[in-house]
């Protein structure tokens, strides 16, 4: 099933949302955030206006209020049934009402209603979140302002009732604009903020450098994701900060007592960092789906998504280790894959998948990712070679629990079996040889793609998955990013985590947070604790994490104060219930006493806390008259930007016919069925026929006469071999931009001709791809093994030849040689 998502034309239903103010306070890791959405009915009768946005997956929602005229009205949280019969109860009553509500099936889409809005009359709603800024490669804060929501598949056998239905414009076409200003507090100094989006000058309000405004350039179209990064000074340094409860909560509860939050980066030892695996079982799942058939950003030059995702798969495929095993899937309404089972990493599996690679096209239709990662998840897992799985995906799907359920099953439960001789077996065969079960972690990286991929599936995978998010928006490559997670998937699994507290007598500590059950070097953990009982003192607390990390005992250990920071507005608290809310979430199922119990407890949770969830909904009423309104109350959907992209049905005659440029013109010129969607289906149910027709690949088609030069990297990287070395031939010596008579002139006569082909391919990466260096790292790093396996003793007079052809002075310790 495809949520279809209907134009909303200004002839014949003007929009009611004229602008977006937004204020973001920014204290350390967390961001509190005000929007207020201004709304203005111009028609001749009321209407209700209906509103389906996004907002980021984890943030704790914790007001919603409005104001018409000098009349205001705060909101409350109620249980979701209820709230849903208030509202109607206050419309058919003649009250104007509101309702907030989080979607049953997408923890990061909400829905608004707006009613009645009287002809003439307007109207100002404010909702309030709180979220945790996550921390990128470079040690930036990111915050993201979702504006883009594409229309998401929904699988067959879901409800139309059970899907929101979206109602969406091209993003260029957004009719209201954004206001946005940032307020800065940081505990070190403040040095950028940067943004795709143009932004007024930084602003620092003490000489300090810790207090700053940034705002937004006035007149910004709310047409595309807002992303702001902090920079702070030594922003990677372990912090903890205590928030005072509440004095009106009820003493013992979660927002009567104080909560802690600590911001954890663990140090790896040396001997392990300085090292990777060589193995693994590798497996890469590519969302091949009609939306990837669009462009990466909305400015010139920008990449198709899939051939983002091509380019990403080459460079993935040559830095793998020799000896590991792969596999890779596609998957849109179907999903296939290269292998019937993972492989062994070489020059001929290489090959194959990369023939494979270069075939690719994102013509499979809507986004399914469930069924491929069942058949993942179904195989046994590889001794010796943990399973490492990166999912990339624009992640347009509605089934996002079902996934994140799915990929939390499968985590830690995946089993192998082999042969042992121990006396305790679990299973035995019929030559009684012992065989037992061992644990075989599955991580997950997952990588968000372009405008509006769904946060809550990106993070809630990695996340579930012990593995690690990205995001890729605007302008920014995919490959660095995707090369940070390999090298986090390659580094030694940590086994064992366990977190102690040191607290003075008195006191104890209840986790909010899940399981502490993934740890990188160099990435965040954040971890929030209820601090129960009573303390005289303003002493110290500690707290110490320990885990095994290839075979060695590691612990972390911060220190830090039991005194209250300043007032932080309980925004600790309510990321803290956030936190908790989302794990009883998961666990509710359907029917069952227990899961009906659990559910009991989200709900009074969410209503102690103030913080939304999926069980409750914010309602208020603002009582006028009491007489009915006059007229029909006329239903309007307000639009939110998305990727531009359309579905044309295919005339009954031409079915069989060729689907090339000029049918798909054709199809764009068509007004018989004028639908936007994000999957770029349409069924017909007599034959079951699908047919994929987009607007990007239209005018893509229409505009490039000739495929534009390949990338000189890329091209070097698509001549390496499996085991690391590059040959010396013509492609190469094309790169290299030079004859093959200078190449033989500054050949050493002695030298292997591969050997001094794959140095050179090191210095001039080393010399003219210095900043790209993070995509080519891994390949760098298999060409100097493979140099000094070769044992030869001309390497000095190669680099010293190699130096002189490319006119560089890259030193031979540079090369890792």
């Amino acid at each position: 099933m495809v949520n279809c998502c209907g134009l909303v034309t200004a002839k014949n239903e003007p929009v009611p949302l004229k602008g977006v103010e937004v204020e973001v306070h920014v204290k350390g890791h967390v961001a509190t955030v005000t929007s207020t959405l201004k709304y203005v009915n111009e028609e001749q009768s009321p209407i209700e206006a209906v509103f389906v946005f996004p907002l980021p997956g984890d943030a704790a929602v914790c007001h919603f209020g409005a104001k018409i005229g000098d009349a205001e009205v705060v909101a409350e949280l109620q249980d979701k049934e209820k709230a849903r019969e208030q509202y109607d109860d206050a419309l058919s009553s003649g009250h104007q009402a509101f309702l907030l509500e989080e979607s049953d099936k997408s923890p990061d889409v909400f829905r608004m209603n707006v009613g009645s809005l009287r002809p003439g009359e307007s109207a100002a709603v404010s909702l309030v979140y709180i979220i945790e800024l996550t921390v990128e490669a470079d040690h930036a804060l990111r915050f993201c302002l979702p504006a883009v929501l594409n229309p998401r598949y929904a699988p067959p056998e879901t409800r139309l009732a059970d899907v929101p239905q979206v109602t969406s414009v091209p993003a260029a076409t957004v009719p209201y604009t954004l206001s946005l200003k940032v307020h800065l507090s940081s505990p070190q100094p403040i040095t950028k903020v940067e943004s795709k989006c143009p932004l007024e000058p930084l602003t620092f309000l003490n000489a300090e450098k810790t207090l700053a405004e940034a705002s937004l350039s006035s007149g910004h179209k709310f047409n595309q994701d807002v992303e702001l990064l902090f920079y702070y000074q030594d922003a990677h340094q372990p912090t903890a900060i205590v928030e005072a409860g509440s004095a009106k909560a009820e003493p013992g509860s979660l927002m009567g007592d104080p909560v802690v939050l600590l911001s954890l980066y663990p140090e790896f030892p040396a001997s392990v960092t300085s090292s990777l695996a060589t193995c693994g079982e590798f497996i890469l799942v590519v969302d091949r789906s009609g939306s990837m058939d669009c462009t990466m950003h909305g400015g010139s030059g920008a990449q198709m998504r899939i051939d983002s995702a091509r380019d990403t798969l080459l460079l993935l495929l040559k830095s793998l280790p020799m000896g590991c095993y792969f596999n890779i899937y596609g998957f849109g309404s179907h999903y296939e894959s290269f292998f019937p089972k993972s492989v062994q990493y070489d020059q001929k599996t290489m090959d194959a998948a990369l023939k494979k690679v270069q075939e690719m096209k994102a013509d499979m239709g809507g986004t399914e990712i469930l069924q491929p990662l069942k058949d993942i998840y179904s195989q046994p897992c590889l001794p010796g070679h943990p399973r490492q799985v990166f999912i990339f995906t624009d992640g347009e799907v509605w089934n996002t629990k079902l996934v994140l359920d799915l990929v939390k099953s499968n985590a830690h439960s995946h089993r192998y079996v082999r042969p042992a001789l121990c006396p305790h077996l679990e299973y035995f065969d019929k030559c009684c040889v012992m065989r037992v079960v061992m644990l075989c972690v599955c991580r997950c990286f997952s990588f968000g793609i372009g405008e509006g991929a769904s946060t809550a599936l990106i993070t809630g995978m990695a996340r579930e998955g012990s593995g690690h998010a990205q995001f890729i928006t605007g302008t920014e490559r995919m490959q660095p990013k995707v090369m940070q997670s390999l090298r986090y998937a390659l580094q030694p699994a940590v086994k064992d985590i366990s977190i102690m507290w040191n607290l003075p007598e008195g006191l104890s500590v209840t986790t909010l947070s899940p399981p502490l059950n993934v740890i990188f070097q160099g990435q965040r953990a954040l971890l929030y604790g209820q601090l129960k009982g009573q303390n005289s003192s303003d002493s110290e607390g500690s707290v110490t994490v320990k885990y095994n990390l290839a075979e060695q005992s590691v612990s972390n250990k911060l220190s830090f104060s039991l005194k209250p920071a300043g007032d932080t507005g309980l925004s600790l608290h309510r990321l803290g219930a956030r936190a908790l809310l989302r794990s009883m979430e998961q666990e509710c199922g359907i029917g069952g006493p227990e899961q009906e119990g659990l559910k009991e407890k989200v709900l009074q949770l969410s209503l102690q806390s103030g913080v939304i969830s999926s069980f409750t909904s914010f309602i208020g009423v603002l009582k006028g008259s009491g007489k009915a309104v006059q007229g029909p109350l006329l239903h309007r959907d307000v639009p939110t930007g998305h990727m531009m992209r359309m579905s044309c049905p295919m005339p009954q005659a031409s079915r069989s016919a060729p689907r090339g440029m000029a049918y798909r013109k054709m199809c764009a010129r068509s007004q018989a069925m004028p639908m936007m969607d994000a999957c770029l289906v349409q069924s017909y149910p007599t034959t079951g026929f699908l047919v994929d027709v987009d607007m990007a690949s239209v005018e893509r088609e229409a505009q490039i006469d000739a495929e534009p030069q390949k990338d000189l990297l890329l091209q070097l990287i698509g001549l390496q071999k499996a085991s690391g070395s590059w040959e010396l031939d013509s492609s190469l010596i094309t790169v290299f931009e030079k004859t093959e008579e200078e190449v033989a002139k500054e050949t050493p006569s002695q030298a292997d001709r591969a050997v001094f082909a794959t140095i050179l391919a090191l210095i001039w990466l080393h010399g003219f791809k210095t900043e790209a260096q993070e995509e080519w790292e891994f390949l760098a790093m298999k060409a100097s093994a493979w140099i000094r396996a070769q044992k030869v003793d001309y390497v000095p007079q190669c680099v010293q030849a190699g130096n002189a052809l490319l006119g560089c002075e890259v030193q031979q310790e540079a090369l890792g040689l």
